[in-house]
């Protein structure tokens, strides 16, 4: 069947639904000659109309557009261009034999898709990517995004597939949408607010080294993307065009109604497209010279900020409109929470690459009225040098701070004389943060993360053991700052194994004692390994899917993260707007902070041996308990003295030296503490809380 074409309109771009018929429309400046492709099926090779666009007929301004009659909802369509070659002068590379997925695309099929021939020369038409018309119609039933308050965040970073992928997971839809949905009950139980789900927008699978594609081994962390308004079609249990976007949608209603909000971790500082020796995608065959940095002198090499390849040109104002179009589209039409963005740095960077506090795009996503009330999270470096963790563009940007991640995992391990550094971040960074106006809640604050070690890992191994990606080791981080308690990796001695549960408590119990946002990685709770591997972005299987037996191996630790969670959300000086003052708020009983050492009211500060910090929290609350916490990282026991707090005594919540169920208690079954000291043994977190007489 053929279908009858009109010219068209250049908006809205991508494919729009209409009752007679699609209307497609297409960014490209330079090209000379378009043509739009229509395949019968996904997995169809020869198209079955191939519409020529005219460059006057169906041209405005840069846009190519052509209205498609009778055409509807599960059409699948390319996009072909051709134009001038001046790739070392002008940017340009235009390839006539390229299919090219709309930028656009609502959903694209993968089925055909084979990367090596989007790399080679020649004709691609049986192995591309295609994209398919959507009719975006649902029920929300008066759904709308949570945007819990920053301060009672608690981020829980997840991948889609690995997270039900294993077979001890038994879900319905393993490694979809679907089957994260079927998990909302063990979240809930947990106690986390929001998901952060690593990459969902379609991502090239097979982006990977050639070392790696020997193995068999696939881009599995989703930081590959090509399509950014399309889902990732692997994580939809039934791939169909009209089943894809429901069933997203249907996840993020359910965890609404949970009372738990979605946040989309997005990679707008590359593609999938790659270098000058990469693949021929949409970008790159549409506005390459526009789409990405390219150097001033040859034109033909792509300028590297992120390690991948090429860098998004992200103030440029097309691209920026593109950027900012996207995240209001998953905001309005897919009522996501928010976004956090990988390697944000690179959206600081002028078309020259140089570094702007007044950076278009950062400052269009801070101020537009449709993502006013989303979560915005930067990972605030990138690959080119440029790190800006406590100065990252804007004011409500939070950002990943990696300053609180070494400095906490140094202390945890045992180095000497941080006791400043340390009580900076669990006060929430204001050295990064005050000065400009900034709150405690723009500190994400984490210790692990999906890009390194484990908790388990963390405590379990010095060095990566990256041999299984197929690099020799190479790549990876090299320094972890971990320990592995006398063993390199798994061991049977119960003594090594005792030492690495309570040091992994005392990150947990750290973490979520800290002014900020607390993040956890997935799995940390039941201590899940990645076998050393601290770069697992190629490891799908069972290094990097969860285990879900270890919810009973290591049910202690599920417990003890259960029961810390909890215990700060009942604790509102825990989760401050403000920084701490070290004054006595109005109505409180004791300052908002005060801070101890071995001796009350004398914190080592200036101490290169010191490995023990201690502080009272006011409570914010009148019917809230004030905290007293004490940070023991050294190998010594000291009998620390308690602060008298007049009309109340001390009750022992947390203690991480003690066997379950001692390690932390509820209260109603915590112990008074009569006497005025208290013994702390070495490498534990002790935290009572005060009671009235």
């Amino acid at each position: 069947m053929t279908h009858r074409t009109r010219p068209g309109s250049r908006y809205p771009p991508g494919a729009k639904v209409f009752p007679d018929g699609v209307n497609f429309s297409i960014f490209s400046q330079n090209a000379s000659s378009v043509q739009l492709h229509l395949y019968e099926r996904e997995e169809s090779v020869e198209p079955f109309q191939i519409i020529q666009l005219d460059p006057v007929r169906n041209r405005t301004f840069f846009f190519w557009h052509v209205f498609v009659e009778g055409l509807g909802p599960g059409a699948v369509y390319a996009w072909r261009a051709d134009g001038p070659n001046h790739t070392k002068e002008k940017g340009y590379r235009f390839d006539r034999e390229k299919d090219l997925v709309d930028p656009y695309a609502r959903a694209v099929s993968m089925k055909l898709w084979d990367r090596a021939k989007a790399i080679a020369p020649g004709d691609n038409r049986g192995s591309s990517m295609r994209a398919i018309v959507v009719k975006e119609e649902y029920d929300w039933e008066g759904d709308r995004p949570l945007n819990h308050p920053s301060e009672k965040m608690i981020v829980y970073e997840l991948h889609v597939g690995g997270f039900t992928r294993h077979s001890s997971a038994l879900t319905a839809a393993p490694g979809t949408f679907a089957g994260l949905a079927e998990k909302i009950p063990y979240l809930l139980d947990l106690g986390v607010t929001d998901v952060e789900l690593m990459p969902i927008m379609a991502f090239d699978e097979q982006d990977v080294p050639k070392s790696a594609a020997l193995r068999g081994l696939t881009n599995y962390w989703g930081y590959s993307p090509h399509s950014f308004f399309s889902l990732h079609p692997s994580y939809c249990f039934s791939c169909g065009h009209r089943e894809q976007l429901k069933e997203f949608r249907d996840m993020v209603k359910k965890f609404h109604r949970a009372g738990i909000g979605v946040i989309l971790d997005v990679v707008f500082n590359h593609t999938a497209e790659a270098g000058e020796d990469g693949a021929t995608i949409n970008f790159r065959g549409l506005t390459n010279d526009i789409f990405y940095h390219l150097d001033p002198e040859d034109r033909r090499i792509y300028r590297d900020f992120t390690g991948c390849g090429n860098t998004i040109n992200c103030n440029h104002p097309l691209v920026c409109s593109f950027l900012i179009s996207c995240l209001e589209y998953w905001v309005r039409e897919l009522h996501v929470d928010g976004f956090r963005f990988d390697l944000a740095s690179v959206l600081s960077r002028g078309e020259r690459g140089e570094p702007m506090y007044n950076a278009p795009v950062l400052w269009n996503i801070e101020f537009s009225n449709e993502l006013s009330r989303s979560h915005v999270i930067a990972e605030a470096w990138d690959a080119g040098g440029l790190f800006q963790v406590g100065g990252f563009p804007g004011f409500r940007w939070a950002e990943w701070n990696g300053r609180y991640r070494d400095v906490i995992r140094k202390f945890v391990r045992g180095d000497r004389g941080l006791i400043g550094e340390v009580a900076t971040r669990l006060g929430g960074s204001s050295d990064l943060y005050e000065h400009q106006g900034r709150l405690p809640i723009n500190s994400i604050n984490f210790v692990t993360c999906h890009d390194g070690f484990t908790l388990h890992d963390l405590v379990s191994y010095e060095k990566k053991h990256n041999e299984m990606n197929g690099e020799e080791n190479r790549d990876g981080w090299d320094e972890n700052l971990s320990l592995n308690c006398g063993v390199e990796g798994e061991t049977d001695d119960p003594k090594i194994l005792s030492l690495r549960g309570k040091l992994a408590k005392n990150v947990m119990a750290v973490l979520l004692i800290s002014q900020g946002v607390p993040m956890i990685l997935s799995g940390d709770e039941i201590l899940r390994t990645q076998k050393g591997n601290n770069n697992a972005y190629c490891q799908d299987n069972e290094i990097s899917w969860i285990d879900w037996t270890l919810l009973e191996k290591n049910r202690e630790m599920l417990r003890f993260v259960r029961m810390m969670i909890g215990f700060r959300k009942r604790h509102p000086c825990l989760m401050r707007r403000h920084f701490l003052r070290g004054t006595r708020q109005e109505g409180g009983r004791v300052a908002d902070v005060t801070w101890h050492g071995l001796r009350l009211n004398k914190p080592l500060w200036n101490d290169p041996d010191a490995q023990v910090l201690s502080f009272t929290l006011g409570a914010v609350h009148p019917e809230e308990e004030d905290l007293h916490v004490i940070l023991n990282m050294s190998e010594g026991t000291f009998q620390m003295a308690l602060p008298e707090v007049e009309g109340r005594y001390w009750t022992l919540a947390i203690d991480t030296s003690k066997p379950s169920p001692g390690d932390i208690l509820a209260p109603g079954k915590q112990p008074v503490v009569r006497r005025k000291r208290i013994p702390v043994r070495g490498r534990s977190v002790v935290v009572l809380e005060s009671r009235p007489v």
